[in-house]
């Protein structure tokens, strides 16, 4: 007998198949590569730069999806890993503030949308109230934010490059 799916997870894949993400889909800005309850990962495009992808990959941690926020972290698709510190979005202040391998070893992005980056950072709950997690719009808030940090004038590409 099989178990239960649990809520969270329902909930996960009802939003991978809702409209607003399959739009985004159709529209090239991500793909959904593999979902490993509880996790899930999601190539967001990037603009084409010298020796960078045109893709980067995030590993999502959704347990409890989507009351508790999941949390993201740059991924290697091809070795199933965390990605490499050269391979790292960048740019000269946004990116950079944002894809930091520094920040909590790497395994979050510093983003007040992000489950473990809002602790500690009350004030970011009135600074940026448009970029908390919301959810009623579940990961499509936080991909969103990813793909246009990769599409800002501010990204030039990889660390490593």
């Amino acid at each position: 007998m099989n178990a239960p799916i649990p809520p969270d997870r329902l909930m996960l894949e009802q939003d991978l198949a809702a409209a607003e993400f399959r739009c985004g889909e159709a529209e090239g800005r991500w793909r959904h590569i593999a979902t490993r309850w509880p996790h899930v990962v999601i190539a967001v495009t990037a603009p084409e730069r010298t020796k960078a992808p045109n893709a980067f990959a995030f590993r999502f941690e959704c347990s409890g999806y989507r009351q508790t926020p999941v949390t993201a972290q740059p991924w290697d698709a091809e070795r199933n890993a965390p990605l490499a510190r050269a391979g790292w979005p960048t740019g000269p202040s946004h990116v950079c503030a944002v894809f930091r391998p520094d920040w909590k070893n790497g395994k979050c992005l510093y983003l007040p949308c992000d489950r473990h980056s809002i602790d500690g950072h009350d004030e970011w709950r009135t600074k940026y109230p448009s970029r908390l997690w919301k959810p009623a719009r579940g990961i499509m808030c936080y991909l969103e934010q990813i793909y246009d940090l990769l599409h800002h004038s501010d990204y030039s590409g990889v660390v490593g490059a």
